[in-house]
C-alpha cells in the first residue's frame, strides 16, 4: 500500500459497524416499512443501502482522506481518476436480501492503487464466469456451459454430476439453467448477491464449484478483489441491455466483444479486501443481538500476503449507539 499506511483494523471496524447499521434498520423497520425502489431496469436501492453508503463515506474518508471514492449508491466522481487511492464499496450486496431478511447479505469494501480497477461505464451488468484456484485456467466465456462444466470437472477432479453451480434466478438465465440440468450437475440458484456468489464459487466453505451469468459489472470488480486474493479466477464480458447502452459504451471505447479477465477488473499487487455479514449466511455469519452487544463476523484478505482471516468480533452495546438508535438489548 502506498506511502500512508492503511489502518486496516479500521477499515474491517468500519465494515462491522455499517453490517451492523443496515442490520439494525431491518430488525427496526422489516419489511414492510423499508422503502425499496429501483434506480432503473430493476435495479433495486433502499434506505438501508443509501444510510450505510453515508455512514461509509464518514468512517472510510477519515481513514484515507486522499482516496477517492467509488460506490454502488453514490454518484461517480470523476476526479477519482486522478485519485493515488480508490476505495470501491458496496454498502449491502444483496439490497433485497436484507430488506426480506434473508440470507447472504454482505457489506463490502475493497482499496487499491490509482487507476487500477477496471471502470464499466455505462455498461453496469456482465456476462460472469467465477472459480476457485483449481479450476482458474479451466474456464472460457467462449465456450459452452457444458464445455466449462467438463473441464471445471476435469481440473477438480470430479464428475460432472459432483459439481454445484450457483445462478442468478432471471428469466434471462432459463436457457443457461436449461443447459447445466441437461449435463447432470447440481444447481444452486440465488435471488440476489453477486459478490457472495463469486467468492462462494472460490470458497471452500460453501460447496460451490462455479458462478455462471449475467450479474452487475460494480460487483464484479469487488469480487475480483477477493478472488485475487484467494487465488481464483473471475472472467466477465461487458453486457449491454439495450441498444442505447451499447451505443453508449462504443462511443466511450469500449469493445464488448473483449473477455475481461481478474486482472482487467483489478490489476492492483495490494488489494485490500473486506466484507462483514449482515444477514446470516454460508459465506459469513450476520449481525447478531445479545445482552452483551453485538456480534459480527467478517472476512478480511490482502491479495500481496494471500492472507484469509475470519473475524469473530464483540461489540458492546454502549459503544454501538455510536452509528446505530436500534435498542439492542
Amino acid at each position: 500500500m502506498p506511502e500512508r499506511q492503511l489502518d486496516r483494523a479500521a477499515v474491517v471496524a468500519a465494515t462491522q459497524e455499517a453490517a451492523a447499521l443496515a442490520f439494525a434498520s431491518w430488525r427496526e423497520g422489516a419489511a414492510a416499512d423499508t422503502h425499496v425502489w429501483d434506480k432503473g431496469k430493476n435495479n433495486p436501492v433502499s434506505d438501508i443501502d443509501m444510510a450505510v453508503d453515508a455512514f461509509l463515506t464518514t468512517k472510510l474518508r477519515a481513514i484515507l482522506p486522499e482516496a477517492a471514492w467509488l460506490s454502488e449508491e453514490s454518484a461517480d466522481d470523476p476526479s477519482r481518476l486522478n485519485a493515488r487511492l480508490l476505495w470501491l464499496v458496496d454498502p449491502i450486496d444483496g439490497t433485497t436480501l436484507t430488506s426480506l431478511g434473508r440470507g447472504n447479505a454482505l457489506s463490502v469494501i475493497a482499496v487499491s492503487e490509482r487507476g487500477s480497477m477496471f471502470n464499466p461505464g455505462p455498461c453496469v451488468y456482465m456476462d460472469k464466469i467465477a472459480v476457485g484456484p483449481e479450476a482458474a485456467h479451466a474456464v472460457d466465456l467462449d465456450w459452452t456451459p457444458t464445455k466449462n462444466l467438463q473441464e471445471v470437472a476435469r481440473a477438480t477432479k470430479k464428475l460432472v454430476s459432483e459439481l454445484t453451480v450457483m445462478i442468478l434466478e432471471r428469466d434471462r438465465h432459463n436457457d443457461l439453467i436449461a443447459e447445466v440440468r441437461s449435463t447432470g450437475a447440481r444447481i444452486r440458484l440465488i435471488s440476489d448477491g453477486d459478490i457472495f456468489a463469486a467468492i462462494a464459487a472460490a470458497s471452500p466453505e460453501v460447496g460451490v464449484d462455479i458462478l455462471f451469468g449475467i450479474g452487475g459489472t460494480p460487483e464484479g470488480v469487488v469480487a475480483a478483489a477477493a478472488l485475487k486474493a484467494m487465488g481464483g479466477e473471475i472472467i466477465g464480458r461487458l453486457h449491454a441491455r439495450d441498444d442505447a447502452e451499447r451505443k453508449a459504451a462504443e462511443d466511450a471505447g469500449y469493445d464488448l466483444n473483449k473477455v475481461l479477465t481478474t486482472d482487467d477488473l483489478i490489476s492492483g499487487e495490494d488489494i485490500f479486501f473486506a466484507a462483514t455479514g449482515v444477514t446470516d449466511g454460508e459465506l459469513l455469519r450476520g449481525v447478531r443481538y445479545d445482552a452483551y452487544g453485538a456480534r459480527s463476523h467478517s472476512l478480511v484478505m490482502r491479495s500481496r500476503s494471500g492472507t484469509i482471516r475470519y473475524i469473530d468480533t464483540h461489540h458492546r452495546h454502549d459503544r454501538l449507539a455510536a452509528y446505530s438508535s436500534t435498542d439492542s438489548k
